[in-house]
């Protein structure tokens, strides 16, 4: 399908920079084929007007637990080890697969609602993320939550589990699949060291989170002699591609460790507040030329799937907690929600900007709204701004996938319904 987004505002890569133009933008099957100019031979099937319109890359939510969606508000105001051991790990513990799926279902349908066309996942439950964003047509990179002790059986099976994972969905080319082992304090370095040498064998890039509390950074300590981060690069997990969530606590040692292995940082600023875990040293990793990106994790512990309201809190607090107004710029703050994140999963090539060849994954703001007038610096307005309610129309794989606020792809009154009547079964539904 050949589709025209005419005389449209856009956020266009220049320079190494990012920079809002007027423009034609032409969309042919799944590749952006033209910016300007009417490439030859193009068939064109619709024109979208682009009048109040702006048009950016589809926004990259690099680290979630899409799942996670079932449990939004269920445990709050707690401290880290309280909400993951005594309240949300029991609760998983109930889920059955389906469960999984439509708490997919539902992260997804908030994600299209407010940009959001990538999203990196870990997982519990194999086939239900992937089912639930191959029939949306969201782009997901999935990973099987890894863990274990050593060549313990536990750990082999959920190997296993991740592979005929990524065997099943080899033939949607939106699915991409990394390993997920989960944390060192629930992978020990023997299993972090058989996870390694897979992921090597298979060509498979490495999800983890790493130094998310700072009981986590002195118990790991205590125990390895080195920090979460020294200890993940002694696995070898760095070997190859390497994304690591929180990255909260660190040293100078780390920092250089990150930079050194070229490991991605995904930095998520509302969990990492609202469970008293601290804030993540971006401004120091942006010194250090770390590729930092933005993730919003699960919905238990943010409780929001927006990746804008991620995008503004990540200026925000940094600025204010280092009394520095520019330590961050919001251009800085946009291409960690766009091109760093794609630049993580390794996926540079295909999206994350708006660029001739590259994936039509696209985004389009109705900027005739009270949070985007009068229209000043609008990549500026995006992270400071906008909350996602902007987000009108979604392009996805050159597929228009939400119109008018209205996804196409999800039955949105069955989502609810079905989510109501698992969480009542669980008796985490009060009203």
């Amino acid at each position: 399908m050949g589709i025209v987004l005419k005389d449209i505002l856009a956020a266009l890569p220049k320079d190494g920079q990012d920079a809002v133009c007027r423009t034609d933008i032409y969309l042919q099957e799944d590749k952006i084929v033209g910016i300007g100019e009417m490439p030859k031979g193009f068939s064109q099937d619709r024109v979208m007007d682009g009048t109040d319109r702006l048009a950016i890359p589809g926004l990259v939510n690099a680290h979630t637990h899409s799942y996670m969606a079932l449990l939004r508000n269920v445990a709050d105001d707690l401290t880290f080890e309280d909400w993951l051991f005594k309240n949300i790990e029991p609760i998983e513990d109930k889920l059955e697969p389906e469960d999984a799926y439509w708490g997919a279902c539902l992260a997804i349908l908030e994600m299209m609602k407010s940009g959001t066309t990538c999203f990196s996942d870990m997982q519990m439950h194999i086939h239900q993320t992937s089912k639930a964003a191959a029939e949306s047509g969201m782009r997901a990179v999935i990973s099987r939550g890894l863990v274990g002790s050593g060549d313990n059986e536990a750990g082999q099976i959920r190997l296993k589990e991740a592979y005929e994972e990524k065997e099943a969905w080899k033939d949607c080319d939106r699915l991409t699949f990394f390993l997920g082992p989960h944390a060192p304090y629930s992978c020990d370095e023997n299993f972090q060291r058989i996870v390694a040498g897979e992921a090597a064998k298979n060509h498979m890039g490495v999800h983890i989170h790493l130094s998310e509390s700072r009981n986590e950074v002195e118990n790991i300590r205590s125990q390895y002699g080195a920090s979460p981060i020294a200890l993940a690069k002694r696995a070898g997990l760095f070997d190859g591609l390497a994304v690591a969530a929180h990255c909260v606590h660190m040293d100078e040692d780390d920092l250089d460790i990150l930079k050194e292995c070229r490991v991605s940082v995904i930095t998520n600023p509302a969990s990492n507040m609202k469970l008293g875990n601290g804030f993540a040293p971006v401004p120091d990793m942006l010194e250090k030329g770390i590729n930092v990106c933005i993730g919003t994790d699960g919905a238990a512990s943010n409780n929001s799937l927006n990746m804008f309201h991620e995008m503004n809190l990540l200026g925000l607090i940094h600025k204010g907690a280092r009394e520095k107004a520019d330590c961050v710029s919001a251009r800085e703050i946009f291409r960690m929600a766009t091109i760093n994140g794609a630049k993580a999963l390794g996926m540079e090539r295909q999206t994350g900007s708006i660029e001739i060849g590259k994936k039509a994954d696209l985004a389009i703001l109705n900027l005739r709204t009270p949070s985007m007038t009068p229209r000043n610096d609008l990549l500026a307005g995006l992270c400071y701004s906008a909350n996602g309610s902007e987000v009108e129309t979604l392009i996805i794989d050159g597929r228009i996938v939400m119109e008018d606020r209205k996804v196409l792809t999800l039955d949105e009154e069955r989502i609810y319904a079905e989510i109501s009547r698992i969480c009542k079964r669980l008796g985490i539904e009060k009203f």
